[in-house]
C-alpha cells in the first residue's frame, strides 16, 4: 500500500538510542524489479515486529476440485481484512497463492490476530475452506536463526508490494503448520470488514504461449553471487520475452459475466439485513452496473474503466521476492523451456531449488476500496494450480 493513500499512523517503534523508529511507509520504493535481489536494499524488520500468516489446509485438494478461485480468495481476504482493519496504515504483505503474510507493527498486534482469526472462521463458514493462522514474533524467529528484512517494490507509481530476505518468512511458514502461535478461528464473532475484495475479471489467455509459475529458492549454503546470477539470468530471459512476462495487457483484462463467479463476492459481502438472498440480489446488481459500465467503457461521473483497467494491468503483483523468488509470466513455449533449463543448470550446480507449472491462462484477485482512487492492487497467479503446484513441485526437489 502506497504511503499517499491517506491517513497515516505509521505505528512506527525506536530501535534503538540514536536509531531512527522504523515505518515500512518511509522504506524507498525500488524502480526495478532485479533490485529486490541485492541484499543491501532491504531493512531489518525490528524484533517487536510480528508476521501474520496464513495458509489453506489442503489447498491441492481444493484446486483437484476445481476450487482454485475459493483458495486464492481465501488468502487475499487476510489482506483485505488487514488492510480495512487498519484503515489506511501503510504496511508490507505478501500474496501466495493459497496463503498470505503481513507484516504487523507493536501496535497492530491485537487487532491484527483478531482480524486473522475472524477471516479463519469466515473463510470456513463461506468458503468451506480450512484457514491455518498463526501470529509470530519476529524475536522468535531470530532466536530461531532467521533474520526477516523488508523491501518495497514499487509495481507502478500507485502500488508498491513488500519483499521479504533473510529467511524469516520461511521458518514462519514453518512454525505455523506445525501449529506454533496458533489462533483460534473465530466462530462466532465480528464478519471481517472485506470490502473492496472481488474477483470480477476474467481469466487472461496466454495468446501462443503459457502461462507459466514459477517458485525458486536457495540451497542453504549456496554462494550469494552464483545465486545472484543464477536469478538475474532467469529474469533476463522473462524481460526478453513479449511484454517483458507481463500475464495481463496493457489495457487489461475483460469484466467476466455478472452472474460468473457471483457466490464468492457475495459471501465477502457484508449482511444485509441479514439475509443472504438479500446480498445476492445486490452484489448481482453491482456486478450488472460493474459489468455495463467496463464493457461499454463509458466514463461514469469522475470514473472512467479505460483508466482503472491501465491502473490494473500496472499494478499487478505478478512477481516478487519472499526468501525466494515467485513469478507467474506469460511466454512463448520456448522462453519457458529456456527458463527451466537455466534453472535445472542451476539446481545441477548446488544453487537453487525450484517448481514450476505450465498453465493456459491466468486469474487476477482484486482489492479495490474505491475505484475513485489508483492505489488498487491486483494479485495474478496461474488458473490451474499457480503457486500452489509450483509449491508441491518444489517439495519433491530434493533438499
Amino acid at each position: 500500500m502506497r504511503q499517499d493513500e491517506g491517513g497515516q499512523d505509521e505505528r512506527g517503534h525506536d530501535t534503538g538510542a540514536g536509531e531512527p523508529a522504523f515505518s515500512y511507509a518511509s522504506l524507498p520504493c525500488l524502480g526495478h524489479f532485479a533490485d529486490v535481489l541485492d541484499e543491501s536494499r532491504y531493512a531489518r524488520v525490528p524484533d517487536d515486529w510480528a508476521v501474520g500468516l496464513c495458509d489453506v489446509i489442503d489447498s491441492t485438494g481444493a484446486i483437484a476440485q476445481g476450487r482454485y478461485r475459493a483458495v486464492n480468495f481465501a488468502g487475499a481476504a487476510v489482506i483485505a481484512a488487514v488492510r480495512n482493519a487498519l484503515k489506511g496504515v501503510s504496511f508490507g504483505y505478501a500474496f501466495g497463492g493459497d496463503g498470505a503474510s503481513v507484516l504487523v507493527a507493536p501496535a497492530d498486534r491485537a487487532a491484527v490476530a483478531g482480524v486473522l482469526a475472524a477471516t479463519a472462521g469466515w473463510v470456513r463458514a463461506e468458503l468451506a475452506l480450512d484457514l491455518r493462522t498463526a501470529l509470530i514474533p519476529v524475536g522468535a524467529l531470530r532466536a530461531a536463526g532467521a533474520d526477516l528484512r523488508v523491501a518495497r517494490y514499487a509495481a507502478s507509481a500507485h502500488a508498491d508490494y513488500a519483499m521479504f530476505m533473510g529467511g524469516g518468512l520461511t521458518l514462519a511458514d514453518t512454525l505455523m503448520k506445525r501449529g506454533a502461535y496458533a489462533l483460534t478461528p473465530t466462530v462466532d464473532g465480528p464478519r471481517p470488514d472485506l470490502t473492496g475484495l472481488a474477483c470480477r475479471f476474467e481469466p487472461l489467455a496466454a495468446k501462443d504461449g503459457v502461462v507459466l509459475s514459477l517458485i525458486v529458492v536457495p540451497r542453504p549454503g549456496a554462494d550469494r553471487r552464483d545465486l545472484r546470477n543464477a536469478l538475474e539470468a532467469v529474469l533476463s530471459v522473462v524481460e526478453a520475452s513479449p511484454a517483458a512476462g507481463r500475464p495481463l495487457p496493457p489495457q487489461g483484462p475483460n469484466m467476466r459475466a455478472p452472474w460468473s463467479g457471483l457466490a464468492a463476492e457475495v459471501a465477502a459481502a457484508g449482511p444485509l439485513a441479514g439475509s443472504r438472498m438479500l446480498r445476492r440480489i445486490a452484489v448481482f446488481g453491482r456486478a450488472c452496473l460493474a459489468y455495463a459500465v467496463f464493457r461499454l467503457g463509458l466514463p461514469v461521473g469522475g470514473f472512467s474503466p479505460r483508466t482503472y483497467r491501465r491502473h490494473l494491468a500496472a499494478n499487478a503483483d505478478f512477481r516478487k521476492f519472499d526468501d525466494g523468488l515467485r513469478l507467474t509470466v506469460a511466454c512463448p513455449h520456448a522462453t519457458a523451456d529456456a527458463i527451466e533449463a537455466q534453472l535445472a543448470a542451476a539446481r545441477t550446480a548446488g544453487l537453487l531449488r525450484f517448481g514450476l507449472t505450465r498453465q493456459d491462462s491466468a486469474v487476477v484477485t482484486c482489492i479495490s476500496p474505491s475505484v475513485m482512487r489508483a492505489g488498487h492492487v491486483h494479485f495474478v497467479d496461474g488458473a490451474d494450480g499457480g503457486y500452489a503446484r509450483a509449491a508441491q513441485q518444489l517439495k519433491a526437489d530434493p533438499a
